[in-house]
């Protein structure tokens, strides 16, 4: 009993587009600009495998390259650091030396007015007056003169 070859149902399926699932704060839903187009490729062993086409992604422009090297930029920014604790450096002694000096004037000024006074009730007159000699037996000797 030969048989006559019957056909073969022929069960056709409709693409489904892959979703992929990104993190869900950052999903917004909207509509495609246009239908995509529909690929069908034939596989060497018979079989036909049908989806979208997608396009290629294309890298991204690498940065430009500065116009000024990162050796030169770290070079001038050393420098200019340098020189910033150079000068703080320079205000710094500048201002040591400046109280250093005030200090020496407020001591200088201290010796003037206290050795002024001291000089003063050291060699100014006493209470005997006129410096003659009171008693002999306990004189003292003062500036070149005996008192009592």
């Amino acid at each position: 009993m030969d048989h006559p070859e019957q056909p073969t149902a022929i069960k056709v399926h409709q693409p489904q587009p892959i979703t992929l699932h990104p993190p869900a704060a950052s999903v917004v839903p909207a509509q495609p600009h246009a239908v995509p187009a529909v690929a069908s490729v034939v596989l060497p062993d018979g079989r036909v495998v049908t989806g979208y086409a997608v396009e290629p992604t294309r890298p991204e422009r690498a940065a430009p390259a500065p116009v000024v090297s990162r050796g030169a930029v770290n070079v001038a920014l050393g420098g200019v650091g340098f020189l910033s604790v150079c000068g703080g450096l320079l205000m710094l002694t500048t201002f040591i030396t400046a109280l250093a000096t005030l200090v020496t004037q407020l001591i200088t000024l201290a010796a003037v007015i206290f050795g002024g006074a001291i000089a003063v009730r050291v060699l100014g007159p006493g209470r005997h007056g006129d410096g003659t000699t009171v008693n002999i037996r306990r004189a003292v000797f003062k500036r070149n003169h005996f008192h009592g």
